[in-house]
């Protein structure tokens, strides 16, 4: 089992910059492909980015693709993403979630989901 916690989320101005940290306990992080998701009210949840167990791969959203960017400290059990030229429709509950899996990293189904952080991008 893994716990995934989000932080880092808030409420900022379009073009600032906020970056995201998903941290767990346990010395299994290391072993989990790991990814970020978000959902905005009335949408469906959508893939951000992912990252392989390594932080050999990264993978994005074309939407965020040049402005976010997905990296991993496996020795402190956390997943970063930081997103900078932050737009409103940028606003969503960011998700974390990993897999043990490496395929699929966008559209494969992920094993442990985080609670979620809530990011609101104001214009």
């Amino acid at each position: 089992q893994v716990q995934l916690v989000e932080s880092g989320g808030g409420a900022v101005q379009a073009g600032g910059s906020l970056r995201l940290s998903c941290g767990t306990s346990g010395r299994t992080f290391r072993m989990y492909n790991m990814g970020w998701f978000r959902q905005a009210p009335g949408k469906e949840r959508e893939f951000v980015a992912a990252i392989t167990w390594s932080g050999g791969d990264t993978y994005y959203a074309d939407s965020v693709k040049g402005r976010f960017t997905i990296s991993r400290d496996n020795a402190k059990n956390t997943m970063y993403l930081q997103m900078n030229s932050l737009q409103p429709e940028d606003t969503a509950v960011y998700y974390c979630a990993a897999k043990v899996v490496s395929l699929q990293m966008i559209t494969g189904r992920y094993d442990y989901w985080g609670q979620g952080t809530q990011v609101t991008v104001s214009s």
